[in-house]
């Protein structure tokens, strides 16, 4: 383990430069955490953040690095990384103990999945909100997204409105599985997604109590081989650094995922001891449909193997579905797809959209009762994407413009 670990270890202990988006990140972060000195101990440099293209070595991340490649593990579960975390914790007050840590599982999961004009959408399960996504699509197979431009606001409106009814479910229903009271197959179900899409009207903007989004922070990884095996990796503190608690001498910044909880008495996503949260993070893949599971009539390009992502906490599903439908309805590559302006719902009927489209569609869906915000810049909380798609004889990828990362085949 410690062999394949030993790049981590070098980059920790030797320095790696920081990305510019990185270095904007880690400063807001700054702003947030600046009341904890064991964050700001752990994170700034000479007591400021790192600057774009700044030398960064992370001598507390190497050590922990180390001792869980040399004990395969155990140090953290039940060595003295955990007793550094258990005392981390008693200090702030924390529940957080030794045998938390140590009666850790690791669930291996079956995907959910949805047809989508020929290709199958896989995500991961409640307690992820991968759920969102596939309803959304889903109930947008029942309209004819293809005849119309991915620009065009009636479109646009109908994903929105797809997105909402995604999440409202989502809100009711994600949850640690052990607790939940309907299956995504119940919910997925054919004839009920049908009957969601007959909710929305193509002429005015819904509400349908899909709560209200809390912000995230996240990041995300694709890659394939020569032999056809790709994967989407996720992974998130959440909101960036997570809780803002250090554990001294061992760079690990405690996540807050609680913070998808409910406190709503009898919800299935009630905070309780044991359970796992509402979680954000949802990396994706997607597989041709078998000719006899779908209706091929309805089947708008190839869908070839892809391993993709949208990073950015409760905008994942949204960037899912607009980057699905646009590689899949409209047939453009992944770096078009993702690089193109996205919409962002937010609450009720309140949407942000990225500059870049005709001014049309602002003005157009502020008439069908939408809420405009328009950003002034294509940012981070628009989501960041990566995908690799198979094609024939090779791979095809791309990388988000609002990201450092980049597409690159060795």
């Amino acid at each position: 383990m410690l062999f394949r670990s030993e790049p981590a270890i070098h980059f920790a202990d030797e320095g790696y430069l920081v990305a510019p988006q990185t270095a904007a990140l880690w400063a807001r972060a700054a702003r947030g955490y600046a009341d904890r000195e064991d964050w700001c101990e752990t994170f700034l440099f000479d007591g400021a953040p790192p600057k774009a293209g700044q030398l960064v070595r992370l001598p507390g991340h190497a050590r922990t690095l180390r001792a869980v490649a040399e004990s395969s593990g155990e140090s953290f579960y039940r060595g003295e990384i955990a007793e550094a975390i258990e005392a981390a914790a008693r200090r702030e007050g924390g529940a957080m103990r030794r045998s938390d840590l140590a009666e850790h599982e690791t669930l291996v999961v079956d995907p959910i999945s949805v047809d989508y004009r020929g290709t199958t959408l896989h995500e991961i399960p409640p307690n992820g909100q991968g759920l969102a996504a596939l309803v959304a699509l889903g109930v947008l197979r029942e309209f004819d997204l293809e005849s119309m431009s991915p620009d065009d606001p009636r479109s646009l409106h109908l994903q929105i409105e797809a997105v909402k009814l995604g999440f409202a479910d989502a809100h009711r229903h994600v949850a640690d599985p052990r607790f939940v009271d309907r299956s995504p197959e119940e919910l997925l179900d054919p004839p009920r997604l049908r009957d969601l899409a007959g909710r929305i009207d193509r002429a005015t903007a819904g509400e349908f109590d899909a709560g209200i989004p809390k912000p995230g922070g996240t990041i995300l990884l694709c890659t394939a081989d020569r032999d056809g095996r790709c994967v989407s990796f996720i992974q998130s503190n959440y909101t960036g650094f997570g809780s803002g608690v250090v554990v001294p001498d061992w760079g690990i910044a405690m996540q807050n995922r609680g913070a998808c909880f409910h406190l709503a008495a009898g919800h299935p996503n009630q905070v309780g001891p044991g359970k796992r949260p509402y979680h954000t993070i949802i990396p994706a893949l997607a597989t041709p449909t078998p000719p006899s599971t779908h209706d091929p009539a309805r089947q708008s390009s190839p869908g070839g193997l892809m391993a993709f992502g949208v990073m950015g906490g409760f905008m994942q599903p949204q960037g899912h579905v607009q980057v699905l439908s646009r590689i899949r309805d409209h047939a453009q590559n992944p770096q078009a797809a993702l690089d193109a302006p996205r919409f962002q719902w937010s609450s009720s009927r309140s949407i942000g959209l990225e500059p870049g489209w005709s001014p049309s569609v602002y003005t157009d869906l502020e008439a069908l009762g939408h809420r405009v915000r328009r950003a002034d810049t294509r940012s981070v909380s628009f989501g960041r994407g990566q995908a690799i798609h198979a094609l024939e004889s090779g791979w095809i990828a791309g990388s988000d413009l609002r990201a450092d990362g980049q597409a690159v085949g060795f």
